[in-house]
């Protein structure tokens, strides 16, 4: 008897259940979503989109393709580690805002605890997310020749070669075109002779001045800044003086005009702005007295000029940032590191070409310019400048830790292409 009224009462609440479930009243879906969403034990099967940080795989190339550019003496027997790997020259002048590719090496090689890592180098490349490949491109290009018509040169395309030969034969180059392969390239004039053969690559350079869209943009490479030449300004951080008027030059540039391509506005800004007392503009060239002198004139600068060069960035930029000037960027067509990161409209003033070509349009904006905005945009840069900071041993933040992220997030795009190339019977059928 009860049996039989305990299952009558089920049915009646079956039928009530379903009837409210027909009619929307109510909603299965999130008891069935918290069961899908239970923990499993599975690992996830792209580990470079976790917290971990990037595993990559250094290349033990021969030392002439890297660190003999710097010490003809180092050999090969010896492996580098951090304990033997050489120093950076501090006035090596123009070589050293191209020095990307050193401290990238230097952060892999090494071993130190304390620092949270971007980047740790793997001995077993089957661990590997990402592959190093360690050669010195754009100092290999300032060592071999003094210029482009050089004979020398053709010892810089003879690495370039052999560097292919090298990578071509290994198979993890083939496994995926070396599309999982990070290869510095930072200047303009770097791996010149046989850059079609590694544009599938994770391309490190500081813009795209003088590459094809096909070659190198920014969806598979990563912007870098160049390494500061003058030294980063640390006595100005106490707050004990008045920053805006302890700096008396309104405006600042110290450098190169005779440039190519964009670069040509600089001869032209140099007529527009000349006469003026609160504007030092001036011819210059990279001397480590000469980069004192300028180090000393961006210190005492409220804004300092960034005209474009041979290509739409240059190393003056980040010579700004290190020593708290405000940068005024007149480059139409330049990347900024770390954009997806860093808002460089809370630091930098922009003005097109058009703009400052115009008489009197840039200095009537910068004599215009509120004390209060310009201090809160010092601040604001004084906060962000240990990101464009290169050094050895690497610290959390600093600019090779910035780089290995931003390589990090290039993974998943590098895997996808290589992951549908396998599969593929017509490739890029949707172009």
């Amino acid at each position: 008897m009860y049996c039989k009224t305990i299952c009558i009462i089920v049915f009646f609440l079956f039928l009530i259940a379903s009837y409210s479930i027909y009619m929307g009243t109510i909603d299965p879906t999130p008891y069935f979503s918290q069961l899908q969403s239970l923990p499993r034990n599975a690992s996830s099967p792209c580990p470079t989109t976790t917290g971990r940080p990037l595993r990559v795989f250094m290349y033990d190339l021969p030392r002439k393709f890297n660190l003999a550019m710097m010490d003809p003496h180092i050999s090969d027997a010896e492996p580098i580690t951090a304990k033997n790997l050489p120093s950076w020259h501090q006035t090596s002048g123009v070589k050293r805002q191209h020095s990307v590719e050193y401290w990238l090496m230097a952060s892999l090689l090494y071993d130190g605890d304390g620092e949270e890592k971007e980047a740790v180098r793997v001995f077993d490349p089957e661990l590997a997310d990402a592959f190093y490949v360690p050669f010195f491109s754009s100092l290999s290009f300032n060592t071999h020749g003094k210029n482009m018509t050089d004979p020398d040169t053709e010892l810089d395309r003879l690495l370039q070669v052999e560097l292919m030969e090298y990578l071509e034969n290994s198979k993890y180059w083939q496994r995926s075109g070396g599309r999982d392969h990070v290869i510095p390239m930072t200047h303009p004039n770097a791996f010149r002779f046989l850059r079609q053969q590694v544009n599938a690559s994770i391309l490190i350079l500081v813009d795209f001045g003088r590459y094809p869209k096909e070659m190198a943009n920014l969806d598979k490479d990563v912007v870098s800044p160049y390494v500061h030449v003058v030294e980063s300004f640390t006595e100005d951080v106490d707050g004990t003086s008045d920053p805006f008027e302890a700096r008396g030059t309104l405006v600042y540039f110290r450098g190169n005009t005779a440039r190519k391509a964009e670069g040509k506005i600089r001869v032209r800004l140099e007529k527009l702005l000349a006469g003026n007392s609160d504007v030092h503009y001036e011819k210059s060239i990279a001397t480590p007295q000469n980069i004192k002198v300028s180090t000393e004139g961006m210190r005492s600068s409220k804004f300092c000029l960034h005209p474009a060069g041979d290509t739409p960035s240059s190393c003056r930029l980040f010579d700004a940032i290190v020593s708290h000037c405000i940068p005024v960027i007149i480059s139409d067509k330049i990347e900024l590191p770390f954009e997806d990161e860093i808002d460089y409209s809370e630091f930098s003033v922009f003005f097109s070409a058009n703009e400052a070509l115009e008489p009197g349009f840039i200095l009537n904006s910068l004599r215009q310019f509120p004390k209060e905005k310009w201090l809160k945009m010092w601040e604001h840069l004084k906060n962000v400048s240990h990101h464009f900071e290169f050094q050895y041993p690497p610290k959390r933040e600093d600019a090779v830790n910035m780089l290995w992220r931003q390589v990090k997030r290039k993974i998943p795009n590098a895997k996808l292409a290589v992951h549908r190339n396998r599969r593929l019977k017509v490739p890029d059928w949707w172009l």
